[in-house]
């Protein structure tokens, strides 16, 4: 299979305008993803789908490639669509999927999710996966802003949730899984998965990955060594800073 990586960027953001072109450690957020990801193995190509010309510029000046996609692109899996289409590329083309507000993410991470497509016994039975991450910081789990996720004892996803999950009713002594926005799918399924309308559940929780579920297809999770926090609010750009100037 040959693996893609798209990173959707908008410039619109209601908590933080321009959000891809902020500066941490100097370098805009849009560039530290860009470059880690570029570090993954097997990759046939990295393409950062936009639809605004500034982000564009800044991504052509450090030597990334950009795709410009549609205004009317409502989603981050429409753009990928979008851009996927430009490309030409194959249905069984694989696709990575990685939000374009995740300067920490780690190139391992991106090689993680593309690995149930590579395993030697995969039967083509799913065309979605993501990752998760054990949570180490306690706030997390209580934390609308970071989403927890459940899986079967096969590694599938039950469900992914804003709220507490699973929520011990005697007793808390399990550990917790937090969802990393990290999606990797075949071109047929993105192209099926825009067809979809959107799921009662998706629209509850804002969470777009709950429409695979709701409409019954499977998304295989792997277990990542790596954290990827994203960045939503002001605040966040100096944590990032200090995790950057700490060796992440």
């Amino acid at each position: 299979m040959q693996t893609y990586v798209f990173i959707p960027a908008r410039y619109g953001s209601s908590r933080l305008p321009g959000k891809p072109l902020k500066l941490i450690a100097g370098k805009p957020m849009i560039q530290h993803v860009y470059e880690r990801i570029a570090k993954a193995q097997g990759l046939a190509g990295v393409y950062v789908a936009t639809d605004d010309e500034r982000i564009a510029e800044v991504v052509r000046e450090f030597g990334g490639d950009v795709i410009m996609t549609p205004v009317e692109a409502a989603s981050g899996t429409d753009r990928i669509a979008a851009a996927a289409q430009a490309l030409g590329l194959s249905d069984d083309a694989l696709i990575v999927n990685v939000q374009g507000d995740q300067p920490l993410v780690h190139h391992e991470s991106i090689e993680a999710a593309i690995s149930p497509f590579l395993a030697p016994d995969y039967d083509g039975s799913f065309e979605m996966s993501t990752l998760s991450f054990k949570i180490v910081n306690q706030a997390e789990i209580t934390s609308p802003k970071d989403v927890k996720l459940v899986t079967d004892v096969n590694g599938f996803a039950l469900y992914f949730s804003r709220a507490t999950i699973p929520h011990g009713r005697d007793y808390w002594d399990h550990d917790s899984f937090k969802h990393l926005g990290i999606y990797a799918y075949t071109k047929r399924f993105v192209d099926q998965f825009n067809q979809l309308p959107m799921g009662q559940l998706e629209d509850i929780e804002k969470l777009e990955q709950l429409r695979a579920l709701e409409y019954g297809h499977k998304i295989k999770v792997v277990l990542s060594k790596h954290d990827s926090p994203e960045v939503d609010v002001p605040g966040d750009i100096e944590m990032m800073e200090a995790l950057l100037l700490s060796g992440h």
